[in-house]
């Protein structure tokens, strides 16, 4: 049955810029929520030292939580030759880190949306990457997940493949047990595209989930679609407690229940900090009971 894990996105700048907050503060903030696991994403990490590795593991079962997730962002788009085998070079150090903390999946996505980049060499680079490294994660253990993606906080351009169209061209030409699918309804509300939609297309091959959720503060989603730079963060976009916003996570639930779905749902959400967490968690686990009854 699906497990419930949280992201810190209200954290970020404390766990990752000015180092104010210790991913060991993070871990005791998690295990007063109502949660299975913490995702994990590389700049949490002090270090990749063994001795500190074993302190977070320590910290981790201390606290009865798991580390299911990594989020990494692999940048697979990148058009010199060399830089992209660095690129693999650093998601295989993720793969090791997502095993060595007793993780089963590790995110992968394409990699920027650099205009000198075209489409055919992005999907071909993308595809070539993530196919070089499904030997070393299957190896590991570690499945490969790709996430409709938006951006990287910390990524100067969106995601290469944003648009569902390029998503599935890429997802579509992999074909291994060691990869799947990471959904994040909210992302595709992010590219202008019904997240139903999206999902009726990758429902059989999605073993993650990113739960999120957006509501427009001003005018409709047709309007959303309508604006110029609608593959961006609209002003009138904006985060909210997950079960406020436009998803449907009745459908969403539904659907996955139909296909089986017993991987792992990790808040990606609480921008405003701890309240809301604690609200999205609490409307989370009523719908994961309706529509997974047997969810612990």
């Amino acid at each position: 049955m699906p497990k419930l894990s949280v992201f810190p996105k209200c954290y970020m700048n404390e766990l990752c810029v000015t180092r104010t907050m210790t991913l060991f503060d993070w871990i005791e903030l998690a295990a007063s929520l109502d949660v299975d696991g913490v995702e994990m994403y590389p700049g949490f990490f002090d270090s990749l030292d063994p001795a500190y590795l074993a302190r977070v593991q320590d910290h981790l079962a201390k606290h009865n939580l798991e580390a299911p997730m990594m989020c990494a962002s692999p940048d697979f788009t990148v058009p010199d030759p060399e830089s992209r085998r660095a690129e693999i070079d650093r998601q295989k150090l993720m793969v090791d880190l997502t095993a060595q903390l007793g993780g089963r999946f590790c995110r992968v996505l394409s990699g920027q949306r650099r205009e000198d980049v075209s489409h055919a060499d992005g999907v071909r680079w993308t595809v070539e990457c993530i196919t070089a490294l499904l030997p070393y994660a299957a190896a590991r253990g570690v499945v490969l997940t790709m996430e409709n993606h938006y951006k990287d906080g910390f990524w100067r351009y969106p995601e290469f493949a944003q648009r569902s169209e390029i998503f599935l061209e890429i997802i579509n030409q992999i074909d291994s047990p060691w990869f799947g699918v990471n959904f994040d309804p909210s992302n595709a509300i992010i590219a202008g595209e019904d997240p139903l939609t999206l999902l009726a297309a990758v429902k059989d091959r999605v073993i993650t989930m990113h739960a999120s959720d957006r509501y427009l503060i001003s005018g409709t989603l047709e309007d959303l679609r309508k604006q110029d730079g609608t593959l961006g963060y609209a002003e009138n976009l904006k985060h909210g407690v997950i079960g406020l916003g436009l998803n449907d996570y009745d459908a969403i639930f539904q659907t996955l229940h139909g296909e089986d779905f017993d991987g792992w749902v990790s808040i990606e959400d609480g921008e405003n900090g701890m309240d809301e967490l604690r609200e999205s968690v609490k409307f989370l686990r009523t719908k994961m009971a309706k529509h997974f009854p047997h969810t612990v």
